[in-house]
């Protein structure tokens, strides 16, 4: 896929992503959306470099979701951690 591509992709497993996570998000909907946006490239990138999976196959929707997640999490866990200190 394009990088334009890639980012309305992003927003839109961002915007899953934030319904699958609810809640406060530090930054608000304009963070969550760019960190939808790298998940689903870090994501679909990491699983076709691995070899799991081609652009067109419903799998790399997975891993985009699953990447968007994950950053989603970490990201609310590094701000966490610094509102605490």
């Amino acid at each position: 896929m394009g990088i334009l591509s890639w980012i309305v992709f992003g927003l839109i497993v961002g915007a899953l992503a934030k319904f699958v996570m609810p809640g406060r998000d530090p930054g608000g909907i304009i963070v969550t959306m760019l960190i939808g946006i790298v998940g689903a490239t870090v994501g679909g990138f990491l699983g076709r470099g691995l070899g799991l999976y081609t652009a067109s196959e419903p799998a790399s929707f997975f891993m985009a979701f699953i990447g968007a997640i994950v950053l989603l999490m970490l990201f609310r866990l590094l701000v966490r951690r610094r509102m605490l200190v």
